[in-house]
């Protein structure tokens, strides 16, 4: 086994956080992932990883070779797809991430329309209600809503959302309009918790926050679960905009406390700096900026309107 390998191995272990996951992973036996830890052990001359019967992880020389171990490997498979061509060709796997709504809406249509045009592409889509790390788990193009945090990004605006409150029609009928935020303690909330940009209420009002705690009599793991059951018009939720435009737009749902929103959060196509940028995450991030740019749903330019 070769030094690439037992650093490939070593990576996994560390990402999988055990060993037997990592074989899983690696479609190879758990002895064989063992003697190749060993092996780099041995050879170094230190121990990397700490064993207990429970739990595995990372020594401090062991965090340091896996940072030196993807650095060593991602310059590697630079070198090999430059050699292949794929800074000028658009080839090879490519992954991308998006939230789960946003994905099944928004990006899931496009995959095909992409693929069709460049047939030596692969794709993952990883549609997740979580932010990923695109260094750890490989990502090449990222779809978030928000601002970002870190400095090896590079994000590319296509759109924004508003953060809104909505309801069916029959119930603002059978239990008025809110007015005014406050008045939310007193009604049905069904709250999604699959982001904290939908379950932690937050409200402005003439550039103010305005802190309210309310009390959900269900809170349900899925944005759209949550927006079905505001469609049946049993209660009010709070979604990102872009979540209910066609509801909206057919009348199954209503928005209200438009004035007490917050600012619009940007979406926003990411991907990671580099001099040289493979064409595959060249091409698939134009393609997107395109797409995306040019859907009405993603651009919200008044409060009242979706």
């Amino acid at each position: 086994m070769d030094r690439f390998q037992e650093m490939q191995i070593f990576m996994t272990v560390a990402e999988e956080e055990g060993f037997a996951a990592a074989a899983r992973r690696l479609n190879i036996s758990p002895p064989s992932v063992t003697r190749a830890i060993a092996a780099m052990e041995e050879r170094i001359g230190t121990q990397l990883l700490s064993r207990t019967t429970r739990s595995l992880h990372l020594t401090e020389a062991g965090q340091r070779y896996l940072d030196d171990c993807r650095r060593i490997l991602g310059e590697v498979n630079e070198a090999e797809e430059a050699a292949a061509g794929s800074y000028s060709i658009p080839c090879g796997h490519l992954t991308v991430t998006a939230p789960v709504l946003f994905g099944e809406l928004y990006i899931a249509p496009l995959l095909a329309e992409y693929l069709d045009q460049f047939p030596s592409v692969h794709l993952n889509a990883l549609l997740v209600d979580r932010v990923t790390s695109m260094v750890d788990e490989g990502i090449d193009v990222a779809i978030r809503i928000g601002h970002l945090h870190e400095n090896n990004q590079h994000g590319i605006k296509v759109g924004e959302v508003r953060q809104v409150i909505c309801g069916a029609p029959k119930y603002f009928e059978e239990f008025g309009r809110p007015r005014h935020p406050g008045e939310l303690g007193s009604a049905k909330i069904v709250m999604s918790s699959a982001s904290h940009l939908l379950s932690d209420w937050q409200f402005e009002n003439e550039g103010n926050a305005l802190s309210f705690r309310f009390d959900p009599r269900l809170v349900v793991t899925a944005n759209q679960a949550a927006i079905n059951i505001a469609c049946l018009g049993w209660g009010v939720t709070r979604v990102l905009s872009y979540q209910v435009a066609s509801q909206v737009a057919a009348g199954e749902l209503e928005v209200v406390l438009q004035d007490f929103e917050p600012p619009a959060l940007p979406i926003q196509v990411v991907y990671l700096k580099s001099n040289r940028v493979p064409a595959k995450v060249r091409t698939f991030v134009d393609f997107l900026t395109e797409r995306l740019g040019s859907n009405t749903a993603l651009r919200p330019t008044m409060k009242s309107t979706i």
